[in-house]
């Protein structure tokens, strides 16, 4: 019996792929593949993410691996931080000269 390959594809993980398009930048999310192993994932978000020379960085994480919050939390989740002002950056000013902020 012959398997099919999309029905291999499908058995894959779904990796989501983060590029750093230049040093000093934060990786920003840009899509998300399939792949058998790790190693193959990051080949892949190479080859499909990065054909212009767009990156210097690339991270690739298994999407069960990812923990976030929900929107709906979004009051209570972060309601704790809303009462520390020192946090804020309005007690200080940030120089023109400071890139990325």
């Amino acid at each position: 019996m012959v398997t099919e390959p999309a029905a291999v594809k499908a058995d894959w993980p779904l990796y989501e792929v983060f590029l750093r398009g230049k040093r000093g930048l934060n990786h920003v999310h840009v899509g998300s593949l399939h792949a058998a192993d790790d190693q193959m994932a990051l080949r892949h978000a190479r080859d499909v993410y990065t054909r212009r020379n767009e990156g210097v960085s690339i991270w690739v994480v298994r999407s069960a691996s990812i923990i976030a919050s929900s929107p709906a939390e979004k009051d209570p989740f972060f309601a704790p931080s809303g009462d520390k002002v020192y946090r804020h950056p309005t007690f200080y000013e940030i120089p023109d000269d400071v890139p990325h902020m």
